[in-house]
């Protein structure tokens, strides 16, 4: 029997757009650093004076939560900083998080009228703002655990209060993405007792399989079209592999962008096993299939206006009598041969077979991959910054412009002819000598990661994100909870909506 775990997908606080506040309902409002006065001071009467700002110490930073003057209508004032839409992300989940330790307080949160909040926005802001703080609000709470306790009482609807209809658009908008960041956040946050293989599979028909196509094949299926990487990796656990395909297909013909994750439910590293220290993080190392899975998800609710296919290698890097060892040569789908000698580098083998199969099957006009890749990646770059690697610059180009649409930091690192002579010598280390390819080629290891992935695929424009930093939190900051973290399934959206 397995562990009983929370609900997926998580619930997360309702947003809408109203044009007035409504009486009775508790009320909030947005302070830019260097004002006079919060931007709602001249519908709201004396209550929020100078005397006051001072005596509370206001300063306006983002992420400052003040409550408001006993007995005045503004129950809340939040700090937007100078402005910048990050900053009314950041505004927008500390406030989420001050209404929540409200509510977890007050004995009778269980009232509908506690659970609900006003924020008065000012004339001013623009869908880029408004859409931060959604994303802010609804993420700013989110929580993942397993046990006997009771939920506490959240906030449950957030309404904007604005003139401007326009903005609703963008708070659906950004409300759907929200809620594919919490999708991958749960698909990753949840142990591996209760993930396999088969079960990130029927999450992802359960989920994204309500809004587009899922299809689930077995590892009967992966022996027969010869997917030697996924079978590889999945042969030392009693938990077989499974392949999923999700697809978006809009009415009209369209490009069509592939998206491709890692999903390895848990990773022992095999042969070459871990060390102990750490290995329990190990069950976010699917967090690139799980947004990949997240986004075509948000894709299809969006109806964006591009055909995507999303690719998911689902496998259990685990140890026993039939697990595959260094020394091992590898036959993938399309045939291409792999010498392995990293057992824990197995990332790479589950997606070379689906970069194959995309290549051969499907023909895309892009092609994505994203994985919990290299350990190098976090040593590079942090554990905030993805690593990005591109096969061109036009493609480097759309998949930046797409992380700062998104609100995630990406960082294009040396691949191919940006590198000059080195992109020869690295080309060359790829190779080996009783196979077509070897599985960890000598030099930097994200690098060398990415000129491995780079020969599965037939010379498509591509683009290898790298999420092994980004991926997990191990603190909680801005809209972000320790733990899974849903890093690049905003990104991914935004990337399929470029080519819509």
């Amino acid at each position: 029997m397995r562990t009983p775990v929370p609900a997926i997908p998580t619930a997360l606080p309702e947003v809408e757009v109203i044009p007035a506040p409504r009486q009775a309902t508790p009320l909030a409002v947005v302070y830019r650093a260097g004002d006079a006065t919060p931007s709602s001071l001249s519908a709201l009467g004396d209550d929020l004076t100078g005397e006051w700002m001072a005596a509370v110490a206001l300063t306006g930073k983002a992420g400052e939560v003040q409550p408001g003057p006993v007995g005045s209508p503004v129950r809340w004032v939040a700090g937007v900083g100078e402005g910048a839409p990050g900053q009314w992300r950041t505004a927008g989940a500390a406030l989420t998080k001050a209404l929540n330790a409200r509510i977890a307080q007050d004995t009778d949160a269980g009232r509908a009228a506690e659970r609900t909040l006003q924020l008065e926005l000012p004339s001013s802001v623009g869908p880029d703002e408004v859409a931060e703080l959604v994303c802010g609000l609804r993420l700013g709470g989110y929580r993942y655990a397993v046990t006997a306790k009771s939920a506490a009482p959240t906030v449950r609807t957030i309404r904007l209060v604005t003139a401007d209809s326009a903005l609703e658009a963008p708070v659906r908008r950004a409300a759907v993405l929200a809620q594919a960041t919490a999708l991958a956040r749960d698909l990753a946050n949840t142990p591996s007792n209760v993930k396999d293989p088969a079960w990130l599979a029927t999450m992802a028909t359960r989920t994204a399989g309500k809004v587009a196509e899922v299809v689930v094949r077995d590892e009967k299926w992966l022996a027969e079209q010869g997917f030697g990487g996924v079978l590889a990796v999945g042969g030392g656990s009693a938990r077989p592999p499974r392949f999923v395909e999700l697809s978006w297909r809009p009415a009209r013909k369209s490009p069509h962008v592939v998206l491709v994750g890692k999903g390895i439910t848990f990773d022992t590293g095999g042969v070459s096993i871990k060390p102990a220290d750490g290995m329990h993080l190990m069950r976010t190392d699917m967090s690139g299939g799980a947004a990949v899975i997240a986004a075509v998800e948000a894709i299809a609710r969006l109806g964006l206006d591009v055909r995507v296919t999303g690719l998911v290698s689902c496998a259990e890097n685990h140890v026993s009598g039939s697990a595959y060892r260094p020394g091992d040569v590898v036959r993938h789908y399309g045939g291409r041969t792999t010498e392995v000698t990293n057992t824990d580098a197995e990332g790479r083998m589950v997606m070379a077979d689906a970069l194959a199969y995309a290549v051969d099957r499907l023909k895309p006009d892009l092609l994505v991959d994203v994985a919990t890749l290299t350990g190098a990646m976090k040593v590079s770059l942090g554990l905030r910054t993805g690593g990005l690697f591109a096969s061109t610059d036009a493609v480097a180009a759309r998949v930046l412009a797409a992380g700062e649409a998104a609100g995630e930091r990406w960082w294009r690192m040396p691949l191919g002819s940006d590198m000059g002579s080195v992109a020869d010598e690295f080309a060359e280390t790829v190779r080996s000598e009783i196979a077509d390819v070897r599985q960890c080629p000598p030099g930097p290891g994200g690098i060398a990661a990415a000129m491995f992935l780079r020969e599965f695929t037939g010379g498509l424009p591509w683009a290898h994100l790298d999420i092994a930093g980004p991926a997990r939190a191990d603190r909680n900051y801005d809209e972000v909870s320790a733990g899974a973290t849903g890093f690049a399934a905003r990104t991914l959206v935004e990337l399929a909506a470029s080519h819509g």
